[in-house]
């Protein structure tokens, strides 16, 4: 129903995501972003809350009978990344939102634009969750800690989110059960005794046991793990020394680690450990290892999605909504939430027709380009999820 209600609004919905698109904000603390979101509710009949510790904000709409709560989540902040597009709008102050959250704040804007005016209809709550820190620094953990999910008096009975993302324009896609990858951080750091570069009989050297490892971690990922429950174990950053004669007494490096289930998690933190140790020893080195767990693993509840895939194709047509065959190995702290609250996480594809589907840039590249046309179908999608579950 509120596919043709969304093109009035459309129009301030693009605005509002290309300015937010023009000055993007990373982490916890994004006060002009809050500032704009703020704006963007002001005159709806909502109950509106801020984070203590977050630029959060929170927004519970009480329909006109009582009844359960469904929560609606949009993350706010962007990436330290350096735009290299050609938009208009394209940000310079050194950050982008490369991964499509500004038209996620948009898009939830836009819900809580159609949900207000259908108020009568409602007999139960809708909580609107925009999130700041979703890219590494835990905002939904902590918003949780703050109490979104009570926001309402009691907790929803469902929770959806959508995140944009290269693909056919306008189509969505999800799976019921694991939708996507957990996230973790590995952290290693090698041992020796510092040296002359000249003289290397005479240190311990922590930079060939450092880059074995690296090496090895790759070979592991592969070899000690089922291909029916794989992991991606990425090292992205190597430490050493400062100057170049001189050989270092430690060496680190960090690697991002994704897992599908919990066996696997607890299989490469063992695993890796061992390996780590085992390659140190060998160079006379000693080790320290530090595996962080950050997201889990993002599963779908079974029945919510179930009626996600046949409200959304009633909405939009049954080629429109897709589901998926297998997970993806990015992540998402919308997992703490769907730990809690039996919901739905979908993928909305927003590529403008323009892009050569063979050259597209993915979310987080400095290229990526999002196609805010979405936006009806994104506010439209959010706003008839909470309402069917409503009414």
């Amino acid at each position: 129903m509120f596919v043709s209600e969304v093109q009035a609004i459309l129009p301030e919905l693009v605005a509002l995501r290309r300015e937010l698109h023009q000055d993007p904000e990373t982490g916890l603390d994004l006060p002009r972003t809050q500032e704009r979101i703020l704006a963007a509710l002001e005159g709806l009949d909502l109950e509106i809350t801020v984070g203590l510790k977050a630029s959060s904000v929170v927004a519970v709409l009480r329909g006109a009978d009582p009844g359960p709560a469904v929560l609606l989540r949009g993350d706010m902040d962007a990436l330290p990344v350096t735009e290299l597009t050609d938009l208009d709008y394209a940000s310079t102050n050194g950050n982008m939102h490369a991964c499509g959250h500004d038209l996620h704040v948009a898009g939830l804007v836009g819900a809580a634009k159609l949900l207000c005016a259908q108020q009568q209809d409602l007999a139960g709550s809708v909580i609107f969750m925009f999130q700041p820190g979703e890219e590494g620094h835990n905002g939904a953990s902590l918003m949780i800690d703050e109490g979104v999910l009570d926001a309402a008096g009691e907790r929803p009975v469902a929770a959806y989110g959508i995140h944009v993302r290269p693909g056919p324009l306008g189509v969505f896609r999800t799976k019921a059960g694991t939708l996507m990858a957990g996230a973790n951080e590995l952290r290693i750091t090698v041992k020796g005794s510092g040296g002359h570069s000249s003289q290397p009989q005479t240190a311990v050297d922590p930079v060939p046991a450092l880059t074995e490892i690296a090496s090895a971690l790759q070979t592991m990922s592969t070899r000690r793990f089922s291909v029916f429950d794989p992991i991606v174990l990425t090292v992205t950053q190597l430490e050493a020394g400062d100057a170049i004669n001189v050989i270092p007494d430690t060496a680190k490096l960090g690697a991002s680690v994704r897992t599908l289930s919990e066996e696997s998690l607890d299989r490469v933190i063992v695993e890796s450990k061992a390996l780590a140790e085992g390659i140190a020893a060998a160079h006379g080195c000693s080790v320290d290892v530090d595996f962080t767990v950050r997201y889990p693993v993002t599963r779908n509840d079974a029945g919510r999605t179930r009626e996600a895939l046949t409200d959304l194709r009633a909405l939009f047509g049954e080629d429109r909504v897709l589901e998926s065959r297998d997970p993806l190995m990015g992540s998402e702290d919308f997992s703490l939430v769907l730990d809690e609250i039996p919901g739905t996480f979908l993928f909305l594809g927003a590529t403008p027709p323009s892009v050569d589907p063979a050259t597209v840039a993915w979310n987080h590249s400095p290229r990526v380009l999002f196609d805010d046309s979405v936006l009806g179908d994104q506010a439209a999608a959010l706003a008839q999820l909470a309402y069917n579950r409503l009414t």
